[in-house]
């Protein structure tokens, strides 16, 4: 008797064995996957961030160069409501908006550079020139903005 309760209990303890090796392997393969899966997301999230961050630039960049022609074509007298200042308005106004995304959305870093710039184009659009050329007043916010831009994104 006790020969024949031998061979059904082994049976049961491989059987056991076998269900909780099963169990297990199936919990770390699901474990995993799973973790692979948030990696994925992860990574997925950074590059629509980053994708996201590369346009919001751009768009300033955009913005920026239509108020530089805007300001290139200011004529020595002008009014509101006349055709420059019909142009004028909107492209400091989008510029405005574009810098505000870029702070929202860029590295703190950006602001800075993207401040300091869009004020010198408000100044070139607005007041009377100095003397020096329109591009000499530009060139040294530009570039700052450029290269920390750059940094930023890579």
């Amino acid at each position: 008797m006790a020969g024949e309760l031998l061979t059904p209990v082994i049976s049961m303890i491989g059987v056991a064995v076998g269900g909780a090796l099963t169990f297990l392997t199936q919990r770390t393969t699901q474990r995993a996957a799973d973790q692979g899966e948030t990696r994925r997301r992860a990574a997925a999230l950074v590059e629509e961030r980053r994708a996201e961050q590369i346009r919001t630039v751009l768009e300033f960049i955009r913005f920026a160069l239509e108020a530089e022609g805007v300001a290139h074509a200011r004529p020595p007298q002008w009014e509101v409501g006349d055709e420059w200042y019909r142009t004028a308005r909107p492209a400091i106004d989008s510029l405005r908006i574009a810098e505000n995304g870029v702070q929202l959305l860029c590295a703190p870093g950006l602001h800075a550079p993207v401040t300091a710039y869009a004020r010198a184009l408000n100044e070139a659009v607005w007041q009377e020139r100095d003397g020096g050329s329109l591009a000499e007043r530009l060139e040294p916010f530009k570039l700052e903005f450029l290269a920390v831009a750059r940094a930023s994104l890579t």
